[in-house]
């Protein structure tokens, strides 16, 4: 799963299968032994969860780079690698 930024000790992945449909566009992040699932559209968490205060960030920082998100999801979907995005 290819890690599209790092900050505070979160990893932010993006996964896709480009011949899977996924139902929506989504990113994965890590903390410690926590994961969580979020849409891009929204940012609304899907599955998993972080502790409050590391998840306030990932929503702050997706927020603020939502098109960007948006951009390495179809990137994704048309098997192509993902571009970084700048951390928090």
């Amino acid at each position: 799963m290819p890690e599209i930024s790092r900050f505070l000790g979160i990893i932010i992945r993006m996964f896709a299968e480009p011949e899977t449909q996924h139902h929506m566009p989504q990113f994965h992040a890590y903390y410690q032994g926590n994961v969580a699932v979020y849409a891009i559209e929204g940012i609304a968490l899907l599955a998993g969860e972080l502790p409050k205060r590391q998840q306030r960030l990932v929503e702050g920082w997706a927020e603020l780079h939502q098109d960007e998100l948006r951009a390495d999801w179809e990137r994704l979907m048309s098997g192509r690698n993902p571009a970084p995005i700048p951390p928090l």
